[in-house]
């Protein structure tokens, strides 16, 4: 079995006649060279395999729920098929971050309709070569 070490900084919420504040003050973003977000076009959709050998990725839900399944990959040229998976659900009630170390795949869905997932990386674009991708049903018995 693998060890992912994959690990969600909780975040909070406070509401007020105001209105509403989401927030992580123990999230460290010193790392983050990059931000773009994620939106599937229907529920149905996963998106992935995706990966990096060298990169990390820090996912936080900023509209709706996802479904957010990781794999530690021992071989990015022929990954074995049987390794072990871990799942997270990420909702927009309070500001967790999911960390996805180096070596690991993700495959993303949403839960809700109109979802939108906020995501960090560690690296510029084209700072490095470093994505890998497999087909969704490469891991036929984990999806």
């Amino acid at each position: 079995m693998t060890n992912i070490h994959s690990a969600i900084t909780v975040g909070n919420r406070h509401q007020d006649d105001r209105g509403i504040i989401t927030f992580n003050n123990e999230f460290d973003a010193s790392k983050i060279k990059r931000i773009y977000t994620i939106e599937n076009h229907s529920t149905e959709f996963i998106r992935g395999w995706q990966g990096h050998k060298i990169e990390q990725r820090w996912f936080a839900c900023m509209k709706g729920k996802f479904e957010i399944s990781v794999i530690k990959v021992d071989h990015f040229d022929h990954p074995s098929k049987d390794l072990e998976m871990s799942k997270y659900i990420l909702e927009d009630n309070q500001l967790d971050y999911l960390h996805i170390p180096s070596g690991c795949i993700t495959a993303i869905k949403s839960l809700e309709k109109e979802s939108k997932l906020l995501v960090l990386a560690d690296f510029a674009l084209e700072e490095i070569q470093d994505e890998y991708r497999f087909p969704i049903d490469y891991f036929s018995n984990k999806m």
